[in-house]
């Protein structure tokens, strides 16, 4: 989970091994959240907009993409602590280009709309995330695939997945729990907190998924693996005792790799991620 402590102690070890510096998180910020990402291979055109969400809570304020024509199995994309931004719209709007319906949303709404990227220091956003609660990922979400599937742009005949980033990993879980019978393609990527009960309850993201039929990706950064060595086995040990499909694995990068304006941000794992999530929507989401 995003931790001030653990995050810059990371930061710091990963520059002294050379595999991130300050200087190359510098020039990707000088260069545009646009230009950090590979091109993809025949990516479709796509077309994108602002858009307004009621739920039981407020309006929530997202972004959706799609293919500029025809419908696409749609995606629910949870962003990590630092919110909906330009590096979570270029992400959606990549696997938009791969032929999905895209919501990226902002799950900081209720406490309004932070501006953030992924070089802002984390205390200043925990009390957004210190708003949210199970509950409200469970609502949320229910609002959330139902805006989706009122959209001619979503092909209502598939499944839809569901990714998180960090905090957005317990959300990507509960989204399946919410709507089981609706999503059929779960990711998480360096998701913190997946076996956590949850205050006062027995039910942690993980044991509210195992009743579902969705497939899984469990993508976990190695300095959280070093903290909980033991939880992967857990994980993969609980999906096959449920009979469900997952794919886990413990990736040479550090919490955060994934986004491309973190200070961790690592190329490589991030494709080799992507690559394994577009393999997953593949398969589970027919």
């Amino acid at each position: 989970m995003c931790d001030k402590d653990h995050f810059e102690e990371t930061v710091a070890e990963y520059e002294a091994r050379g595999l991130i510096t300050r200087r190359q998180f510098g020039a990707f910020v000088a260069a545009g959240v646009a230009m950090m990402l590979p091109e993809s291979a025949n990516a479709q055109t796509t077309a994108e907009r602002e858009v307004s969400i009621t739920t039981p809570d407020g309006t929530c304020d997202a972004y959706f993409v799609h293919p500029a024509s025809g419908t696409g199995a749609a995606v629910l994309l949870w962003p990590d602590i630092f919110g909906l931004r330009p590096a979570m719209r270029t992400m959606g709007k990549r696997l938009a280009g791969a032929g999905h319906s895209v919501l990226v949303v902002n799950p900081f709404y209720r406490t309004g709309k932070p501006t953030a990227t992924g070089a802002t220091p984390i205390g200043e956003m925990m009390p957004h995330a210190k708003a949210l609660t199970p509950t409200t990922h469970m609502t949320d979400a229910r609002a959330f695939v139902a805006w989706l599937d009122a959209q001619p742009q979503v092909n209502k005949n598939r499944k839809i997945g569901t990714q998180g980033y960090c905090m957005g990993g317990p959300m990507a879980f509960r989204t399946a729990a919410a709507v089981p019978g609706r999503v059929g393609a779960v990711a998480s990527f360096h998701g913190g907190g997946l076996m956590a009960n949850a205050p006062g309850t027995t039910e942690s993201p993980l044991t509210q998924v195992l009743a579902t039929k969705a497939s899984f990706l469990i993508a976990i950064a190695e300095d959280d693996d070093k903290r909980a060595p033991n939880e992967k086995t857990a994980l993969k040990e609980a999906f096959d005792k449920a009979k469900l499909f997952s794919e886990i694995e413990v990736y040479p990068a550090a919490h955060g790799w994934c986004p491309p304006d973190t200070k961790v941000y690592n190329e490589p794992a991030a494709e080799k991620a992507w690559a394994r999530l577009l393999a997953l929507y593949k398969q589970a989401l027919a």
